[in-house]
């Protein structure tokens, strides 16, 4: 029986920690897993026994971090070999009444957009580790602890890219239930699932009480199995050592919980181990599996939110700013490879009202594919909305759907033949939903009748590549009402046929219809009215029109869209008489221009904003006191509200930096240039080669104007003692994301102590916590944003 049909009948047992129990068994710190059980094949192998005499249906290979980055770090670099041997050994010891999981863990590096790691080497890393995998006979993937989206967007393409063999990607989400990157179990199971996996969910970080909250959250909208795989409860440290305290009589508890909420496939992360697994398959024993409730679900996603379009919801509305159609500005910017405009629109829009955004990047003059990756790319950064790509070149979509973190709408697919033979194919690919425009080669239907053809022509073509009618939103094709008095009638039928009849999702492009004629925001506003009483799902407009806006709140409340008149009564109770009934401005000069560069995160528009800011008499200095460093401490409030997360505090910190290296000459002119508020070191401590976390923490650290020495990763606490007897730091930081190296944080204090270093500590990381940090005579900081505050409490 295929796991596919087992998932069906049963709950499947996944094993428990690997980690772990290797160092159990002897395996050193600072090891590479990996290699270490390639050399010691009877250890390894007898953990991967004790979890199928446990009773795992899956076992999983030893190789989490057998990718070219990682192994690389350890001089090894045949990827496919070690992936290929380490499998093979797995299948041997198990035997074949148990599946053999090839796990594949994260590079340890962000993806671009939101790192330096590019998403096609990215995805070369991963497909050569798979094929490693594949070559040792293993029976299905497990891609797991996932921090970034889109770094595991990139090992799902490559496999799928390889094999249609069964693949499982789960995410690791942080306390406040966001991955580092801020995505949210809901947003990565749309985007995950409909890119191809056939199972999602969740592992590491928590235990299984907070995890349930997870699962809970992701199966109404999941259209495949879940997974969970718990930590053995939180880490604590007891004597000197990181220990998991959770028992395997607790942790097994949870199992009937995880069953109910809808869990399909249940396992064991960090702490567990075979009696774990053994209790926890006796507990759920007999126990029946939740299916996934729904085959097919309407939404759209970014890397940070989702918008579902299904139901009896309120009017959705694309705002259509972004289109450099009659924008000279925007045409500027573009020519220019700037984006500082496109991310302005953006935010204007999402204040507004917009529930996605529509990207349009069509101009002469330019190279629209190139455009439109880096407008992704930015917006993808600057907003949390949705996006529609717009634009009439296949290749653009087809580079676009690639890079995009997250399920996004394609703008537009016709019934011509180029887009339902070349378009349709590569949109079913990356899992996108896409916008059904019913018209075909040299025809413009003026009925909705002849619209009605087209529409289930397409869609009959489109289910063959197995789209649903939840995939796809049909155009009503708005046409002008200056040239054609009946056109906005044809458009209202098409719309009422497809909601009351075919049953699919409608959108149209509202501005259409009022075109050459006055008084425009009426003629919209009016017609916009008239289609959401026909069922109109959503509208590409723009949001700030307030007659726009106004009419399809109040439309939604007299179409029964708006429960209680709770959406209503919000947006009208708090608008003056006085309200600006114009179109609001796209690109309103900011007060401070500086101060929103940093704060937007406007990296590739700060040396421009400052250079004009500089000509008009700014002073230097003052600058950097007033406008920057005030909006990064912002950007730090803005993080610790959740409001922002790493990808724009990473933006907001580069554009301070390129900023501060833009004044320098200023600066040092006036002798201001090396104002330093102490001198820092800063280290991942041996044994550990994540550096992620330290980075940001430099990079936060030398912007709020202390010199940093960044010794890296994996750094003995001999070298880090030497350094600082060299250059006398006023703070020595340590980071550890690992609970076996975090303890080796103590070693570097004590050997400090020893040598009569005169400093004070600073100590964080994934795993470290307030009351180890004091334990260790260190001061603790949970993020770069709190590093800041505690160096500057420490050099005073």
């Amino acid at each position: 029986m295929v796991l596919k049909d087992r998932i069906k009948e049963r709950i499947i047992i996944l094993d428990g920690a690997t980690g772990t129990e290797l160092q159990k068994k002897g395996m050193p710190g600072g090891a590479c897993p990996e290699i270490w059980c390639l050399d010691n094949p009877d250890i390894i192998g007898a953990v991967h026994a004790a979890y199928r005499d446990a009773g795992a249906d899956i076992v999983t290979t030893a190789t989490f971090g057998a990718n070219r980055i990682k192994l690389s770090q350890y001089g090894t670099h045949d990827v496919v070999q070690v992936n290929r041997d380490l499998a093979l050994l797995a299948r041997r010891t198990v035997g074949e009444g148990v599946l053999v999981g090839g796990n594949i863990g994260p590079t340890g590096r962000f993806v671009r957009p939101f790192g330096d790691l590019d998403f096609e080497d990215a995805v070369e890393i991963y497909t050569e580790q798979a094929r490693g995998l594949l070559e040792g006979g293993i029976d299905l993937f497990l891609i797991e602890t996932m921090m970034d989206i889109q770094d595991a967007r990139a090992a799902l393409i490559a496999v799928k890219e390889l094999t249609d063999t069964f693949t499982s990607v789960t995410m690791t989400y942080e306390a406040h239930g966001r991955t580092l990157n801020g995505t949210d179990p809901v947003t990565a199971l749309i985007t995950l699932q409909s890119l191809g996996a056939d199972a999602v969910g969740c592992n590491c970080s928590t235990g299984p009480e907070e995890m349930l909250g997870l699962i809970e959250a992701m199966k109404p909208w999941a259209t495949v199995p879940l997974v969970a795989k718990p930590n053995a409860g939180m880490p604590e440290l007891i004597d000197g050592a990181t220990l998991f305290t959770m028992g395997a009589d607790i942790f097994a508890s949870f199992g009937s919980q995880f069953v109910s909420k809808g869990t399909n496939l249940l396992g064991g992360c960090c702490g567990t181990t075979p009696e774990y697994i053994r209790k926890l398959k006796d507990a759920v024993a007999g126990a029946r599996p939740v299916p996934p409730v729904r085959g097919s679900i309407s939404a759209v996603s970014s890397a940070r939110s989702f918008v579902i379009l299904e139901g009896k919801k309120a009017l959705t509305i694309v705002g259509e700013r972004i289109n450099p159609t009659g924008k000279k500005p925007l045409q500027e910017e573009l020519r220019e490879g700037r984006m500082s405009l496109v991310r302005t629109m953006a935010k204007d829009q999402e204040k507004m009202g917009a529930a996605l955004l529509d990207v349009n990047v069509g101009m002469a003059g330019i190279d629209q594919g190139k455009t439109m990756l880096e407008a992704i790319g930015s917006l993808s950064v600057a907003s949390d909305l949705p996006l529609v790509i717009d634009s009439s070149d296949s290749d653009v979509i087809k580079a676009a759907l690639r890079l995009y973190p997250g399920r996004a709408l394609i703008n537009s697919i016709s019934g011509e033949r180029e887009k339902t033979e070349r378009l349709l194919p590569v949109v079913a690919k990356y899992g996108a939903m896409f916008i059904l425009l019913p018209l075909t080669e040299g025809d413009l239907p003026e009925t909705a009748e002849k619209r009605k053809k087209i529409i289930e022509d397409v869609f009959e073509k489109a289910a063959v590549l197995g789209f649903s009618k939840a995939d796809i939103v049909v155009d009503g094709l708005v046409m002008a009402a200056s040239s054609d008095l009946n056109a906005p009638m044809e458009t209202l039928r098409t719309v009422e046929w497809c909601s009351d009849v075919f049953k699919i999702n409608t959108i149209i492009g509202l501005s259409n219809v009022s075109f050459g004629m006055p008084e425009r925001p009426w003629l919209n506003a009016a017609f916009l009215a008239m289609a959401v009483s026909k069922g109109l799902t959503m509208a590409i407009a723009n949001p700030g029109v307030e007659e726009v806006i106004n009419s399809a709140i109040s439309a939604d409340l007299l179409a029964g869209r708006d429960r209680d008149a709770g959406a209503y009564i919000k947006h009208f109770s708090h608008r003056s008489p006085e309200a600006n009934r114009k179109e609001a401005p796209y690109s309103e000069t900011p007060a401070d221009p500086v101060f929103q560069a940093v704060l937007d995160g406007n990296r590739d528009g700060i040396e421009s904003v400052l250079s004009l800011v500089l000509d008009a008499g700014g002073n230097a200095r003052k600058i950097v006191d007033e406008s920057m460093i005030p909006a990064i401490t912002k950007v730090g409030m803005l993080f610790d509200r959740r409001e922002y997360f790493l990808p724009q505090l990473i933006a907001s910190a580069e554009a301070m930096k390129k900023g501060i290296a833009y004044l320098d000459p200023w600066l040092a002119e006036a002798g201001q240039s090396k104002r330093r508020k102490g001198v820092i070191i800063i280290a991942t401590v041996k044994g550990d080669v994540h550096d992620i976390g330290k980075n940001i923490v430099a990079l936060m650290l030398r912007n709020q104007g202390f010199e940093v020495t960044d010794l890296g990763k994996d750094v003995p606490a001999e070298t880090i003692v030497r350094e600082a007897t060299r250059i006398n730091p006023s703070v020595i930081s340590l980071s550890a994301l690992m609970t076996t190296t975090m303890v080796n944080m103590r070693e570097v204090i004590e050997l400090a102590r020893q040598q009569s270093l005169d400093c004070q500590f600073m100590v964080g990381g994934a795993v470290v916590t307030k009351a180890y940090a004091e334990s260790i005579g260190a001061h603790y900081a949970k993020d770069g944003v709190e590093a800041v505050r505690v160096a500057e409490k420490l050099t005073l």
